[in-house]
């Protein structure tokens, strides 16, 4: 039994040394929890990337779907209450084959390029804030401050009304009698007696009609206009006999402005700097700035006001002075200077003569605008596109 014992003792303490140096080469247990816990993170990285992903994705796509539906929101409204294109019934501006831009359901008529306006507009706004954040503190009153808002207000009034008027657009001829204007002998001009002065009237090809004297088919905005003077870039909008004096009152209106936001910049310069040139560019060069601007647009205003007021004087418009219509004949329009100030800015704005508001009904047939315009049938009663025997082919001027 003796021998036994030792024998047993010696084969445990063998396959305990044997269970030990397994366990010594094996890994341990805290270590295979971390490998275990770093594998999971090392698995679980990508799909946490992917989770962040899917969210951003979803509320990027949420977002624009938002904006989209925004977007259509004020669309419709911009449409239906500032252009009036939603409206159920269809007026007249909404199928005018020009290249105006209406608003207001056709109540204010612009031109087809806003860029000149809104350059204008941004001058104007960008010196008057200029000249109220650094300058209007300084001044010697409060009524300059007044005189100021008023100068200001004056100014936007006449560029909104220049803009958004009518200038004198004349009426297209009907389809019925396209055929029939200034055919009967072969020519397509006439000539009337003005004052006791022989004048020609031009047939305009676009628009289908003798256009009456004075008149002129704007390249740019696509109609012909009565008392045609030019095409402002700077508005945007024909200037001629519905808002020639807007036009005029506006840009004395201006020049007014900018002389007196010039005389009150030089004042400032004149009483803040004392080191010269240099010293005003460091210490107020919002000043100068806006000292150069008015000083270049005084003089360019100065230059239309006088220039505009010769016109009156003479009766001309700035076409006709271009053109040197009455240089070699009498200008059957001069009454003499007092008349001609008196007509142009005192006399009374004529109508419209296209209602651009009357509704419309337009064959399904009318593909283009040209069509849709021409095959207009006026749901009232008075034919508001005609204006008279001196536009569609008669001898007489009205």
């Amino acid at each position: 039994m003796a021998s036994i014992t030792p024998q047993l003792e010696t084969c445990s303490s063998e396959s305990d040394k044997e269970a030990m140096e397994q366990i010594a080469l094996s890994e341990s247990p805290i270590q295979d929890i971390a490998n275990s816990s770093t594998n999971n993170n090392i698995k679980g990285k990508p799909e946490l990337h992917i989770k962040i992903a899917e969210n951003f994705g979803n509320f990027f796509a949420s977002l624009r779907e938002n904006l989209l539906v925004v977007k259509r929101v004020v669309q419709n409204l911009w449409l239906q209450y500032i252009r009036g294109e939603k409206s159920d019934r269809i007026r007249a501006y909404q199928v005018w084959p020009g290249n105006n831009v209406f608003f207001f359901h056709g109540r204010f008529i612009c031109g087809p390029d806003p860029r000149g306006l809104l350059l204008t507009t941004t001058s104007i706004i960008l010196s008057s804030w200029i000249f109220a954040m650094y300058i209007g503190d300084e001044l010697p009153s409060h009524s300059s401050t007044i005189v100021t808002i008023s100068v200001i207000l004056t100014v936007f009034i006449n560029l909104i009304l220049v803009s958004a008027t009518d200038p004198g657009i004349i009426p297209r001829n009907d389809q019925a009698i396209i055929e029939d204007v200034g055919t009967s002998d072969g020519t397509r001009s006439k000539r009337v007696m003005i004052n006791g002065v022989e004048m020609k009237l031009k047939y305009c090809r676009i628009c289908k009609i003798f256009r009456p004297p004075r008149s002129c088919h704007c390249a740019a905005c696509d109609n012909c206009v009565e008392k045609f003077d030019h095409h402002c870039p700077w508005i945007g909008q024909c200037i001629a006999l519905r808002n020639y004096r807007f036009y005029l009152s506006f840009v004395i209106s201006a020049l007014v402005l900018f002389a007196y936001l010039f005389a009150f910049s030089v004042w400032r310069i004149h009483a803040k700097s004392k080191s010269g040139l240099l010293g005003m560019l460091k210490n107020c060069p919002e000043t100068v700035a806006l000292v150069s601007f008015s000083f270049a647009a005084i003089w360019f205003l100065a230059g239309l006001a006088i220039f505009h007021i010769y016109l009156i004087a003479v009766n001309q418009t700035a076409y006709e002075n271009f053109r040197q219509r009455y240089a070699d004949s009498q200008n059957p329009y001069d009454k003499g200077i007092v008349s001609n100030f008196k007509d142009v800015l005192f006399g009374p704005v004529p109508p419209s003569r296209v209602d651009f508001r009357a509704e419309v009904t337009v064959p399904m047939s009318a593909k283009s605008a040209g069509q849709r315009a021409a095959a207009l049938v006026y749901k009232t009663a008075v034919n508001t596109w005609y204006m008279g025997p001196s536009i569609y082919g008669d001898t007489v001027v009205d």
